[in-house]
């Protein structure tokens, strides 16, 4: 199948006219993954930090450790696939980044609308790093129920709170969440709560869980060898961590692409259902990390 980069510009959506064209291309399309980067990407201007040449496209520069195809290991090229890449300019303070990852959510909100007026009852599916968790959440609330079946959300750069304000939109009480955290991030977490202030003081980031809050989410720490060794025992063999810290291991951890297809190949929900069996832990006890000292 195709993949298919769109970029979210002005409040509007830059390819779609390409989208649409895939979309009447194909009978034999099952799903839609859309692909969202995180900070310091953007599809306009240099070419270095476009994301379309990097982890967003099939193959990618060769001049960065990072640059690890996202299509190609979810395998979006086989019969029945199609990927949606979509870049957004997350450049700037951290600060103006995390504000347009909010705006963006409208353009992934415009993706899933023109599925189901092109193609109703095809799978919409979401794998997002870093602020592009962010997107993913904001637009949720513009979304009809089941509009977006899976949401796959790496080191995620979202509160708890606004997460939940999300969740309770029609879409977010029908999508199927897995949150993958680790400790490697707990310095970007912490650069994160200093510039980006919640909207109460007590609130947490994404990497300290939300299972006990949402019927639907899934925590994984991939850096845990108690989960690791839960997963191995479904099948998924997890490499160890390599490095201390690393906010990038969400997608550059040997092992974890072979979860990520099986989650996103799940249209019946019984993967996510064995695995959110296998990682439950008592009520109230499913924080990934440990808190972070609350901001001051």
């Amino acid at each position: 199948m195709a993949l298919v980069p769109v970029n979210a510009r002005d409040g509007g959506l830059d390819g779609e006219d390409r989208l649409r064209q895939a979309l009447h291309a194909s009978k034999a399309i099952r799903t839609v993954t859309v692909m969202i980067h995180g900070y310091r990407f953007c599809p306009f201007g240099d070419p270095s930090q476009n994301p379309h040449h990097h982890i967003l496209s099939e193959t990618p520069v060769r001049d960065c450790w990072k640059a690890v195809s996202w299509p190609r290991h979810l395998r979006l090229a086989k019969e029945g696939a199609l990927g949606v890449a979509l870049g957004w300019s997350a450049q700037g303070t951290l600060s103006q980044a995390y504000g347009r990852a909010g705006e963006t959510g409208a353009a992934l909100a415009r993706i899933a609308q023109i599925v189901a007026e092109l193609r109703p009852g095809l799978r919409v599916n979401v794998i997002a790093h870093s602020l592009g968790a962010r997107v993913a959440l904001s637009a949720l609330p513009g979304l009809r129920a089941g509009a977006i079946s899976r949401l796959i959300l790496l080191s995620g750069a979202e509160y708890r709170g606004r997460a939940a304000r999300a969740l309770a939109s029609p879409a977010g009480r029908a999508v199927r969440v897995l949150n993958v955290t680790s400790r490697e991030n707990l310095p970007f977490d912490a650069g994160f709560r200093t510039l980006i202030r919640p909207d109460r003081w007590e609130d947490l980031p994404l990497s300290a869980g939300m299972a006990d809050r949402h019927g639907g989410w899934i925590d994984l720490r991939i850096d845990s060898p108690d989960h690791a060794a839960r997963l191995s025992r479904m099948g998924f063999r997890l490499h160890p961590p390599s490095t201390r810290f690393c906010h990038w291991s969400g997608y550059m951890r040997p092992g974890v692409f072979r979860l990520y297809r099986a989650m996103l190949d799940d249209p019946g929900g019984a993967l996510f259902a064995r695995l959110s069996d296998t990682l439950a832990t008592r009520r109230g006890t499913s924080r990934a990390v440990p808190h972070l000292a609350t901001p001051t």
